[in-house]
């Protein structure tokens, strides 16, 4: 391979020599260049800051000899995790897990304009010096199996070993965890039941975004049922992804002309202010997890209640929307 610059302040172009085999762009990149990790290089390529002959790609995709990769790669920025004491409310815990209730407005990593402040600093201070975290996250993201974006509640399990980590992992990868949201979205949806079927990938036009216009599309389902019909000014649903993607959930519901709640990304302004009532955050919960312990394989299923903010909002919009009770909607036989 030829390095047509060594500038490092500007893009790297790289040209593929004739005597390269062809194989994925993330393993010949990972196999060049030892300072990335594979995937920090799958997410650069995700986000387009990787290309192949002037096009975005998959990183599963073939380089062939003549290739030109150009690749933009951000400056790092100092990473100093300090353990910080911020109150975690735990709900199971033993030697390979730890199972937590998140909080809204909790940022679970370390990111660029959240280097403190996160659920990584709350469990290095809960661990201490004589607790372990799983290693496969990176420095960045120990014990994270998985995540949920920053003004979601609700269950989270945390990895303390690698080999819980990867177990866990595979289940999630396999589909096989039982995951079910509960959301208030805009609106009245009708249907009591159903299933959003939408491949998504990052949008193509504002980067921060999930969407159908993508060039990378990725199968996704979400299963919802209506829990609670709040007059024509909001529906409470239970949700269930049958899939994993970035911001699904959101794209799917506004998809289907019903937002969540709280959502201007996907929602618009109509959602911040509903009949006066002000909404404080995206109105989203993860109310159940359920999995497999990774060492004994015995079935565990854990339940966060709905946040106060929630109930609150629920409760103010059944009496503007003036219900004498609860629509309650069963599911038919």
């Amino acid at each position: 391979m030829e390095h047509q610059t060594q500038n490092p302040k500007a893009p790297l172009e790289l040209v593929v020599t004739a005597g390269e085999t062809p194989k994925r762009l993330d393993l010949f990149l990972a196999n060049r260049e030892p300072a990335l990790s594979r995937a920090a290089l799958q997410r650069l390529i995700q986000e387009g800051r990787i290309t192949i002959n002037g096009r975005a790609v998959r990183p599963s995709h073939k380089i062939k000899p003549g290739d030109r990769i150009r690749m933009e790669i951000p400056r790092p920025e100092p990473i100093d995790l300090r353990p910080e004491p911020i109150p975690l409310e735990i709900l199971y815990e033993d030697e390979s897990l730890l199972v937590l209730n998140k909080p809204a407005g909790l940022v679970v990593h370390p990111a660029p304009g959240h280097w403190s402040g996160t659920l990584v600093n709350a469990l290095l201070y809960h661990f201490g010096s004589q607790g372990t975290l799983s290693t496969i996250g990176g420095k960045e993201r120990p014990g994270l199996v998985h995540r949920l974006d920053k003004e979601t509640s609700g269950v989270m399990v945390i990895a303390k070993t690698d080999q819980a980590h990867r177990a866990l992992a595979a289940q999630f990868k396999q589909h096989s965890i039982t995951r079910v949201y509960e959301a208030l979205v805009w609106g009245k949806l009708k249907k009591p039941e159903g299933e959003i079927e939408l491949a998504i990938g990052r949008d193509t036009k504002e980067r921060k975004k999930f969407s159908a216009r993508t060039a990378r599309p990725k199968a996704s389902a979400t299963a919802y049922r209506v829990a609670e019909r709040l007059g024509k000014l909001a529906t409470r649903v239970e949700l269930r992804p049958r899939t994993g993607r970035t911001h699904q959930i959101r794209v799917h519901l506004a998809a289907i002309g019903h937002p969540l709640l709280g959502d201007p990304t996907y929602g618009g302004r109509k959602v911040k202010d509903l009949d006066r009532l002000t909404i404080p955050r995206v109105m989203l919960h993860a109310r159940t997890l359920g999995f497999r312990h990774p060492t004994t394989g015995r079935a565990l299923e854990f339940v966060a209640p709905i946040p106060a903010d929630m109930g609150a909002l629920s409760q103010a919009l059944r009496e503007a929307s003036r219900i004498p009770g609860v629509e309650e909607v069963t599911r038919e036989a």
